[in-house]
């Protein structure tokens, strides 16, 4: 009994830090150094959230949010992943891309929401898109920075045994790149989660953003915590099942190996 006692407890360790800092919060709140309006406690907020699960709003806002912050991310991978790839592989297409990326990566991408608005309108296109470009380059610089990064013994070894182009690609250069361009991603998905809330409080249209942008219309700061809270646990959510997909990918890698003393 002592071996699964042990895994209960290593796996609710990382639960005590949360619970700990809503204790705190709730001990600040009740203590008075603050009015109730710029901090609610913890346990309103909880019940807040409850009550909107309750009646649906939630799980429709979330559902909202995620999808548009998911479509984003998806389209960003496929693309930045075949262009790193391409970069690595192709002089012309680095010749092309390379610059781009360079003016790029460093452009704050929330500055392109008045011309996606302009563009696309205030629905969920823009709203898409605007979290893809956000991805794009994230992606892409960490799937360039895997595929060139590549043992060259391993491909020099294949053309000497006349293994063509795209078997090299598909039983070298993606095996060895796959890790850091899951990291890639990793890096990415809450990115596009920011960018689809932050374009939410913006633009409106529903999703855990537009519920922030009207409790914050109607001066509701238990709404305001309350989605604070919700976006921390929706992120966690999506960062922890990215987590898993990378340990089930990478089960023949070394890093999923159990540590050996």
């Amino acid at each position: 009994m002592r071996i699964p006692r042990f895994k209960f407890l290593q796996s609710a360790a990382p639960i005590v830090p949360i619970i700990g800092l809503f204790l705190v919060w709730e001990g600040l709140a009740r203590c008075g150094f603050l009015t109730p309006f710029l901090l609610p406690r913890a346990t309103i907020v909880l019940q807040r959230i409850a009550e909107d699960a309750k009646s649906g709003m939630l799980v429709e806002a979330v559902l909202l949010t995620t999808w548009r912050a998911l479509a984003g991310f998806c389209i960003a991978a496929v693309l930045g992943v075949t262009v790193g790839i391409g970069m690595a592989g192709s002089r012309a297409v680095r010749w092309f891309f390379e610059p781009i990326i360079s003016v790029g990566f460093p452009t704050p991408k929330i500055a392109f929401l008045p011309i996606f608005m302009l563009w696309l309108g205030l629905g969920d296109v823009s709203k898409i898109s605007l979290a893809a470009l956000s991805c794009f380059f994230i992606i892409s610089s960490n799937a360039f920075a895997a595929a060139t990064g590549v043992d060259r013994q391993l491909l020099w070894a294949a053309r000497s045994l006349g293994v063509g182009r795209w078997a090299i690609l598909r039983e070298i250069i993606l095996p060895a790149a796959t890790p850091q361009v899951l990291t890639g991603l990793q890096i990415a998905l809450p990115i596009a989660l920011i960018v689809a809330l932050s374009s939410e409080m913006i633009m409106g249209g529903g999703g855990i953003g537009g519920m922030l942008l009207d409790s914050s219309r109607y001066a509701d700061s238990v709404g305001l915590f309350a989605g604070i809270v919700e976006i921390a646990i929706l992120g966690a959510i999506l960062i922890r099942g990215l987590s898993l997909a990378r340990r089930r990918l990478l089960q023949w890698h070394a890093e999923t190996l159990p540590v050996t003393s």
